[in-house]
């Protein structure tokens, strides 16, 4: 089994990728942050709309659900359809982004760009605040469930680690029971090196699919 990635931005919403675009005295302000959820990206949305409430729109789109893109949403916000949020959707199409939310908000300069002059504004607007964002890989896990006693329970946060994973849960009880995300193509050997370890005493419990956010370029 191979892990697939997608990616996403790491900048949140208390502090996103910004960046500024001209035309014709139009002005043309983007923001890009990470999401989680529609819920997260339109609370996103209200918050740019009541910073700005001078602005003449704020269009947007957001692409959610981790490496499986779940869910997708975009609005023109009042501008002629398919020149504000499809531009900016197809900025993330083009990235491979998900889990992230970009809005542009528009201040009118007075004179009409007509749609090829809104679409390029959109577009580049949103280009220039994802250029602009930390990026990390998203990487598709499978979920285990493991249950050890307490002497094992260091070793196996080792063993994670090594093969690229992280601790999701742990309950304690009279022993130990971890979720463990696990890259999907370090299933197997960390699978193998759990049963060396317990001398087949612990079995792994696949119990679901997740995924893991990796910083790109040391980000």
């Amino acid at each position: 089994m191979k892990s697939t990635q997608a990616s996403t931005i790491l900048d949140e919403a208390s502090s996103p990728a910004t960046a500024t675009y001209e035309d014709r005295k139009s002005e043309f302000i983007a923001e890009a942050c990470h999401v989680e959820s529609a819920q997260e990206a339109l609370a996103f949305v209200e918050a740019v709309r009541q910073r700005n409430p001078k602005a003449r729109h704020v269009a947007y789109a957001t692409i959610w659900g981790g490496g499986a893109g779940a869910g997708e949403r975009m609005s023109d916000d009042g501008e002629p359809s398919g020149t504000a949020g499809k531009p900016i959707f197809d900025v993330l199409r083009a990235g491979g982004l998900t889990d992230c939310v970009v809005t542009v908000t528009r201040y009118f300069g007075g004179i009409l760009l007509g749609s090829g002059g809104l679409v390029r504004a959109y577009s580049s607007a949103a280009s220039s605040a994802i250029a602009a964002a930390h990026h990390a890989a998203i990487v598709e896990a499978v979920r285990l469930r493991l249950v050890v006693p307490y002497a094992l329970r260091e070793r196996m946060v080792r063993i994670l680690a090594d093969c690229g994973g992280r601790v999701a849960d742990e309950q304690f009880t009279d022993v130990v029971t971890q979720d463990v995300d696990v890259p999907c193509d370090a299933v197997e050997p960390f699978e193998a090196q759990v049963r060396e370890v317990t001398a087949a005493g612990v079995t792994p419990q696949r119990v679901g699919e997740s995924h893991l956010v990796r910083g790109i370029g040391g980000e």
